[in-house]
C-alpha cells in the first residue's frame, strides 16, 4: 500500500531552502525520496513510520510534496516558498560605546541567522557572533558620533538602530 502523508510542517519556507520540514503521515518508514515538484529534497530522515524530517531544496512558487517508497508515492501536501523577509533590529544592548570600540553589544530582533555582515554606520564590527535567529553578539569598531547599525543577510539589509559613541 503506498504512504499517506497527512500535513507537512511547515507548510511554506524561503526560495533559498536550506531549512527543515517535518513530514507526517503513515508508511513512510521505507520512503526512498522526498520530491518537492520534481526536485528531491537535499536530504532526509525517516524518524519512524510516521514521520520524515527533510532538508527542503531552493525553489519558488508552490510545489506538491510527495513521498516515494517501493510500495508507491504518496498523495501531496503542498509547500509555498516565500521571499525571505529581510532582519529586523529591535534594540541594542547597549546602545552607546566607548569611541575607541571593543565593547560587546547585544542586537536582538529577527531574522539576524544569516547575518553576513554587522555594520557600524559604514564600519563592519570588529566581530560578530550569531547566537540565534534573533540575536548576534557584536563587537562595536572604534567612532565617533551617533551611527546606525544595521545587519545584512542574503535578503537584504535591517532597518538601523542607532548608537553613540561617548
Amino acid at each position: 500500500m503506498a504512504p499517506i502523508l497527512l500535513t507537512l510542517v511547515p507548510p511554506q519556507g524561503p526560495t533559498t531552502g536550506g531549512n527543515p520540514a517535518i513530514l507526517v503521515g503513515t508508511g513512510l518508514s521505507g520512503a526512498t525520496a522526498v520530491m518537492f515538484g520534481t526536485t528531491p529534497a537535499a536530504t532526509f530522515n525517516v524518524m519512524f513510520d510516521g514521520a520524515i524530517t527533510a532538508t527542503v531544496p531552493p525553489g519558488t512558487g508552490s510545489v506538491q510534496v510527495t513521498v516515494v517508497t517501493p510500495s508507491g508515492t504518496s498523495n501531496a501536501a503542498t509547500y509555498t516558498y516565500v521571499e525571505a523577509a529581510p532582519p529586523t533590529i529591535l534594540a541594542l544592548v547597549p546602545p552607546i560605546g566607548l569611541a575607541l570600540g571593543g565593547i560587546p553589544v547585544l542586537i536582538a530582533g529577527s531574522g539576524l541567522s544569516g547575518a553576513t555582515a554587522v555594520m557600524f554606520g559604514a564600519t563592519p564590527a570588529s566581530t560578530f557572533t550569531v547566537l540565534s535567529d534573533g540575536a548576534i553578539l557584536a563587537t562595536s569598531p572604534p567612532g565617533s558620533g551617533t551611527v546606525q547599525v544595521t545587519v545584512v543577510t542574503t535578503a537584504g539589509v535591517s532597518n538601523g538602530a542607532s548608537y553613540t559613541y561617548v
